[in-house]
């Protein structure tokens, strides 16, 4: 018998995750947070995109995992197809306080007419007031036998739980989409390498009587990367940087929060380029935004993008 599960709060029946600024207008006024990380794995035979998304209200916390399909498969039932995207399988998990075993549990489905199990194990994970859980923690997912996705620490754990070795294909971060609010300051935490370690992301914007002496800075692990002066001149560009040995391409529109009244939000992207030479310092941000949503990379170049949304609040 199938685990029935109750849908989280912070998401809807049918909930179209997008980076249409409508929805996640939607998502911001019930005053919930929300973390997407895209990965590309091999599952049920093909190479194929699975999308984790975190979300966090005063309420609950909510965990959605959703798996690619096909476009011609007709074999997922009701409770696990999505209904805003007919080529999605969808698992959706929610962490209310009173339903402390939602925290520990399986669900299996069926994508392309293969099996497809999702095991989770969060009763002890911290969240550090994040969506997203920093440790103690394991969301595994298994297709013909293999774990093909292993998120968290708790690794050994999940192993035995699953009982199915890891894939031989390890799968790849594509792409992380994370909302953030604040009033002057914005901070996320992000790994642009699979082996790389995270690096702390601080975006501060100062907002003085006088809009021509509005300025922004952006740091990450302290150090600062970009001073723009004079922001409503500037407030669309890209510039590169280095953490590391990783070079990145950093993309920001900041319009809105300029010269749009009410909860508006402006958009980063940490896009890792192959070389000093990458063609992306001259890509516009839309195209950036576009060969996100296929996987791809115009310039070849390895590594996650981060695509943060930071709402400002006034």
């Amino acid at each position: 018998m199938q685990d029935q599960f109750l849908i989280p709060s912070c998401f809807s029946p049918g909930d179209k995750f997008s980076d249409d600024p409508t929805s996640a207008a939607a998502a911001t006024k019930s005053g919930q947070s929300l973390v997407m990380s895209v990965y590309r794995t091999k599952i049920a035979g093909y190479c194929r995109m699975i999308t984790v998304t975190w979300c966090k209200n005063l309420l609950v916390h909510g965990l959605s995992v959703s798996v690619e399909g096909s476009s011609d498969d007709q074999s997922a039932n009701d409770d696990t197809k999505n209904s805003s995207n007919n080529n999605q399988y969808s698992c959706k998990v929610e962490l209310r306080p009173w339903y402390f075993w939602r925290k520990h549990g399986s669900k299996h489905f069926q994508v392309d007419g293969k099996p497809v199990d999702i095991f989770w194990d969060l009763r002890a994970a911290k969240f550090s007031g994040e969506p997203e859980p920093r440790s103690d923690y394991y969301v595994a997912v298994v297709s013909d036998e293999e774990v093909v996705l292993l998120l968290g620490d708790l690794k050994k754990d999940a192993y035995r739980r699953t009982g199915f070795r890891p894939s031989i294909i390890d799968a790849i971060l594509v792409s992380k989409k994370e909302h953030v609010f604040g009033k002057k300051r914005f901070s996320t935490r992000a790994k642009f390498h699979e082996k790389d370690k995270f690096h702390d992301i601080l975006l501060e914007c100062n907002n003085s009587s006088s809009s021509i002496d509005t300025e922004m800075v952006i740091k990450v692990d302290g150090h600062e990367m970009v001073h723009v002066k004079h922001l409503q001149w500037k407030f669309r560009g890209n510039e590169s940087i280095s953490i590391g040995k990783t070079r990145l391409e950093l993309y920001w529109d900041v319009h809105d929060w300029l010269f749009v009244p009410g909860l508006r939000h402006a958009l980063f992207i940490f896009k890792p380029v192959s070389s000093p030479t990458s063609s992306s310092s001259s890509s516009s941000l839309s195209s950036v935004l576009s060969s996100s949503e296929s996987g791809s990379s115009q310039d070849g170049s390895s590594g996650s993008c981060l695509f943060l949304y930071a709402w400002k609040l006034e």
